[in-house]
């Protein structure tokens, strides 16, 4: 037995916080009866409706997909492009991406039907490091990087301290290789904040998530997180 906005969400309708939501306005019902209460936990042989739409308690699973360029970060496009999960053609479960990358970035992207897992993952107070790697316009030098260590004012907001690496610097090409490593999730944030210090990117990849990375894995290509990967990235989001 599993309590209702838990199971709401590993169907994956929507995140758990979200569920809780939806219960206290009415709109779930369980056996036919609607319900208003948090406490109410139900099991596998149980009818749950979602605005009178049944879910199917399906078993959850945890993806890693190599993202590659030109794909969108959605289940569906209403411009009819190419979506991740266009990717994932053998997976039954219904899946969707914790948080996005943008269509121009390759690299790590997770896949789950688990509402509390991708919640937990995508919470602004939820520290998990992403290690981004960057080919910016411009010569990187320290001095140019530095404020970003302290965090920048990005349209109005300041953004979280961030480490970064300066992998390589061509002077002949006026191009940079940089890696930064952010835990926050705001979109183009990796594009805004180098751009913010006068280097524009014009190419990028996240290439760990935690302590995740894309070894053995080619663009386009997944695999299943196991046990101790779920686990590792829990206890990193606590």
């Amino acid at each position: 037995m599993e309590r209702l906005q838990k199971v709401i969400a590993h169907a994956g309708v929507t995140s758990r916080r979200k569920a809780e939501e939806f219960i206290l306005a009415g709109r779930v019902k369980v056996n036919g009866k609607v319900v208003k209460e948090l406490g109410m936990k139900v099991g596998k042989h149980d009818v749950i409706e979602v605005d009178e739409v049944p879910i199917y308690q399906e078993k959850s699973v945890y993806y890693l997909l190599y993202k590659p360029k030109g794909v969108i970060s959605s289940v569906m496009d209403d411009k009819g492009r190419k979506v991740v999960t266009d990717l994932l053609p053998t997976v039954k479960e219904r899946i969707y991406p914790v948080g996005r990358l943008d269509y121009d970035t390759s690299g790590i992207l997770l896949l789950t039907n688990d509402g509390d897992f991708a919640q937990r993952l995508t919470h602004p107070k939820h520290e998990v490091d992403k290690v981004y790697v960057a080919k910016v316009k411009g010569l990187a030098t320290k001095a140019l990087l530095a404020p970003l260590t302290k965090g920048i004012k990005i349209e109005g907001k300041w953004t979280s301290s961030a480490k970064y690496q300066i992998v390589s610097v061509n002077p002949k090409t006026n191009h940079s290789l940089v890696e930064l490593t952010i835990h926050e999730g705001r979109n183009h944030q990796v594009k805004n904040m180098l751009q913010a210090v006068g280097l524009p990117v014009q190419k990028l990849k996240r290439e760990k998530y935690g302590d995740l990375t894309l070894q053995g894995l080619h663009p386009g290509e997944y695999r299943e997180l196991n046990k101790k990967e779920i686990n590792q990235l829990l206890n990193r989001s606590k």
